[in-house]
Parts: C-alpha cells; structure tokens; sequence
C-alpha cells in the first residue's frame, strides 16, 4: 500500500470512529487534527489515536498503555496480542470513559 493509500484508508479510519461515538448518545467530546483523533474522557484523560505512515500502522494511547495496529488480512490487528482495534477501542472506552456499547466497524479498504 502506497503512502498517499495509507493516509486515505487512515482518514476513512478515523472519521468512522469518530460518526460512531457521535451516535453513542454519550457526552464523548472528539476532534481529529492532522491524523490525530483525540477523545476526552470525563475525569480529564485522553485517548489517542494516530496513523503512523512510515510504519503503515496506527496507534491508540491509552491510560492502560500504547497498542500498535497494522491491517492484516483486511482486518486492524494489534502486533502484539492479535486483538481487533475497533473491539480493543471499545474495551478502552469503557474502562477509561465509562461509556459502554460502543461498537466499532473500520474501513480496511
């Protein structure tokens, strides 16, 4: 995948997160700025997610830890446990947010 596909995809990525926690009917306050979407939790936290285009991966900052996302197999995988990002977002959500129910489809084309 070329660079400039990568950045597209990762657009298509990030503005799906964000229509989702829109209809979550939480109060979740999101921007996305340069390939950066950052969500805020109540008691002040963030999460992060952000594309890093030399890698081909996108990574998610948590209060629980970093987490590392390559597209295998048309599907967003951490490299390290395998987990699904959209299912490992919503778990982040809950646990840092205390919004639950949120599910995640991403683009992977």
């Amino acid at each position: 995948m070329s660079e400039s596909e990568f950045l597209e995809l990762t657009d298509r990525v990030l503005d799906a997160i964000g229509r989702v926690l829109d209809k979550s009917g939480g109060d979740i306050d999101w921007s996305i700025n340069e390939g950066v979407l950052g969500i805020e939790c109540d008691d002040g936290s963030k999460v992060i997610v952000n594309r890093q285009a030399a890698n081909r991966e996108l990574w998610i900052a948590a209060r629980s830890g970093g987490f590392h996302y390559r597209l295998q197999g048309g599907v967003w995988r951490d490299t390290r446990s395998g987990d699904e990002m959209g299912a490992a977002l919503s778990r982040l959500l809950e646990t840092q947010a205390g919004v639950d129910g949120i599910e995640f489809a991403l683009p992977s084309r």
